[in-house]
């Protein structure tokens, strides 16, 4: 998993730190409570993220992303450290509604594919990618990067729109509905902090 400092990710959401960087923790959460997942690796160079995590007792791998590698550098440091005699995933940090019970069925179905995506609820972009064992993971992130990788012969895994899965978050309308929809307690205690302190 990817993350950006929260200091520096989701210009477009134009949200303070605190949410931006709940969002991450809520991800990474569900991810790490999912019964397919056996280890996640986080690439980040957010200390605070990073604090965060071990304050809420989930447990993860970190690589350290500072200076920032990007985002394809980012995500080849944490596939240097997967196993490649293992499944392995690419998730982006921005899906506070995420379920781990929607990360399982989508691992489950990309089980019967050598490589494999999800496309976000637009259908443009995309929230996970993932292969096989012994199989190169490949990706290609970035805007409308579904249309990539379906080039790139990945099978497009069919997943409700509604789920946490599909539904990431980059501008302040996509927060409003994950939020109206559920989501993870770091970013609706975020959420509640900054009403309380806009409404004072």
């Amino acid at each position: 998993m990817p993350v950006k400092p929260a200091r520096i990710g989701k210009s477009r959401l134009g949200a303070a730190v605190e949410i931006v960087r709940a969002i991450a923790l809520d991800t990474i959460a569900a991810a790490a409570r999912a019964s397919r997942v056996g280890r996640v690796i986080v690439v980040t160079g957010d200390a605070e993220l990073v604090a965060g995590l071990a304050d809420a007792g989930v447990a993860v791998e970190v690589v350290d992303d500072e200076p920032p590698r990007g985002l394809e550098g980012a995500i080849r440091a944490g596939l240097d450290r997967a196993d490649p005699s293992h499944p392995r995933a690419v998730l982006l940090g921005d899906l506070p509604s995420l379920d781990p019970r929607e990360l399982d069925d989508a691992l489950l179905a990309a089980a019967a594919h050598p490589r494999a995506f999800v496309p976000d609820a637009e259908g443009t972009g995309t929230s996970l990618v993932t292969a096989l064992a012994g199989v190169e993971l490949m990706e290609s992130f970035g805007a409308d990067s579904a249309g990539r990788h379906r080039d790139l012969g990945l099978v497009e895994l069919t997943a409700p729109a509604t789920s946490g899965l599909r539904r990431d978050v980059d501008t302040p309308d996509q927060l409003r509905a994950v939020a109206a929809r559920g989501i993870g307690r770091f970013t609706r205690a975020a959420l509640a902090s900054a009403a309380h302190v806009g409404g004072e």
